[in-house]
């Protein structure tokens, strides 16, 4: 199993309970769509240069673990663009913050 960048996608994670929390947003219906409100509403990082440092030589990595992630859910390939490293981050912090949160139980 894959443990690239979990502290700080953990967090992250924490860090939007406490603010949806204190700002009154954490509803019962909102912690029903946790995941899509944490790592789908928006890019969880902006930008190739950026993307592209966070990766931080595990690309390969992260980019196996997106495809097996893909392979099972979906029963294919390809639905990521490898080439892009904006998108391949997003991908994976989507992936392995539901995995974080399932391990958490919050979802």
């Amino acid at each position: 199993m894959i443990t690239f960048k979990d502290n700080e996608l953990n967090e992250y994670i924490d860090d939007m309970l406490e603010e949806w929390e204190e700002n009154g947003t954490l509803t019962k219906e909102w912690k029903e769509d946790l995941h899509f409100h944490l790592f789908n509403e928006d890019y969880y990082i902006i930008g190739t240069h950026k993307a592209t440092q966070w990766l931080n030589g595990e690309v390969f990595n992260v980019i196996h673990h997106i495809h097996q992630y893909e392979l099972f859910h979906f029963g294919c390939e390809g639905m990521t663009d490898f080439s892009n490293a904006e998108q391949v981050v997003n991908m994976f912090a989507y992936v392995r913050g539901e995995e974080l949160l399932i391990e958490r139980g919050l979802i």
